[in-house]
């Protein structure tokens, strides 16, 4: 019988642990266990998620619905370690994913190996309001992507976020905030990283990719950092704004969306250019109502990636423009309705993909917060050609 690394390092975590540290059992909601070194030297929180997934979609023709398709999936299924190791100026995270979504993309230049970091950064606080990150982590990219999935207003996250994040890379990030006024903060981060996605072990393929994102907060800061957590779960007593925006350049890239898609084959090896991610972002919460709302617009030196003759892979970089609304309102009593609307303009031109727009409703029952919910939602999806569908989801998620 072959038994998971995964799970084995677990065990003998755990079994450690117990044994020679201090182990405290948190409420439900904040980790399994929290382990603390005899000498205060060192923190782990472990934790642990699953989203559980139902999904039907069908095909909306002349008014009638064809073509039904349903699955049931674990949608993500986590593990996850984050403390401090000798100073509380010096943190870490780890989290590992484990179903098949999670470690899926296993190629040669991941030395066709699953996928199961997620995130391994350290982050030091060298300097007053200065911190550097180093690892593996989420870039400051779209604020949809930033938030956790387990945090989400709704069951997923929205087509913006499927086109044009910038999702995980390796590399350093620098972030400093400091108060114009009493209340009004700025925040700035700054990132330099490979440029090709996580967990890629073959080597930097094209350039670099440099990331910056200013982040404004007038009203001051939200509470237990709801401006990066769907819904207004805290139910703010005065109304919270933050407004942000990111510019990311992936130099040399040889991947159709910045450091996601698919690699650019050529004759003669990897199709290089340079792509270009601007984000704008907004995040409101007031008393139970929440609104967020996303710009995207990618593109390229160019797109179009060609053979060493001229002639056309068809492969290109997918250039072009996104929008998304969201708004939702928390009763007192956890329940949730909420609404997205998402419009999708890539370059029909070069990308040959028709104009999108997504309509979504959404209820959610919020049992322990975000830790324990269950969420549905049915959305409808209109195309420029015509080729619309309908696709209902209804999910559980745990969190320990």
């Amino acid at each position: 019988m072959q038994i998971n690394p995964l799970w084995l390092c677990l065990f003998f975590l755990i079994s450690s642990g117990a044994k020679s540290q201090e182990v405290n059992s948190p409420a439900f909601g904040n980790g399994l266990f929290n382990l603390v070194g005899k000498d205060s030297s060192w923190t782990m929180k472990v934790g642990a998620r699953m989203q559980i997934l139902a999904i039907s979609n069908w095909n909306a023709v002349d008014g009638g619905l064809i073509n039904p398709e349903q699955n049931f999936l674990v949608r993500r299924a986590r593990l996850k370690f984050a403390g401090f190791a000798y100073s509380p100026k010096l943190e870490y995270k780890l989290e590992l994913g484990l179903s098949n979504r999670d470690i899926s993309g296993a190629s040669q230049f991941t030395s066709n190996a699953p996928r199961y970091i997620l995130d391994a950064v350290v982050k030091w606080n060298f300097y007053k309001n200065f911190v550097l990150w180093f690892g593996q982590t989420k870039l400051p990219g779209n604020i949809e992507r930033v938030i956790s999935s387990g945090d989400l207003m709704q069951v997923d996250r929205s087509l913006l976020n499927s086109r044009f994040n910038i999702d995980r890379d390796v590399g350093f990030q620098l972030r400093h905030q400091f108060h114009i006024s009493e209340k009004f903060l700025l925040r700035e981060i700054l990132a330099i990283s490979q440029g090709e996605g996580r967990n890629i072990t073959s080597g930097n393929l094209g350039g670099h990719q440099f990331s910056t994102r200013l982040e404004l907060l007038p009203f001051g800061e939200f509470l237990s950092k709801g401006e990066y957590r769907g819904s207004d779960q805290k139910r703010e007593q005065t109304p919270k704004l933050m407004l942000a925006a990111t510019f990311d350049s992936n130099q040399n890239a040889v991947k159709t969306r910045s450091n996601q898609g698919t690699y650019m084959f050529t004759d003669t090896g990897f199709y290089e250019t340079d792509i270009n991610t601007l984000f704008i972002d907004a995040m409101f919460k007031y008393n139970g109502f929440s609104f967020m709302g996303e710009y995207a617009h990618r593109t390229a030196n160019d797109p179009l990636a060609k053979n060493s003759d001229g002639s056309l892979t068809g492969e290109e970089v997918q250039v072009g423009d996104g929008i998304n609304l969201q708004s939702g309102y928390l009763f007192k009593n956890k329940w949730e309705i909420s609404g997205r609307y998402t419009n999708i303009k890539l370059d029909k031109e070069i990308t040959g993909r028709n104009l999108q727009s997504q309509y979504t409703l959404g209820l959610s029952k919020y049992i322990v917060g975000h830790k324990l919910k269950i969420q549905t939602d049915l959305s409808y999806l209109s195309e420029e050609a015509g080729q619309d569908g309908l696709m209902y989801r209804l999910q559980l998620d745990v969190h320990f």
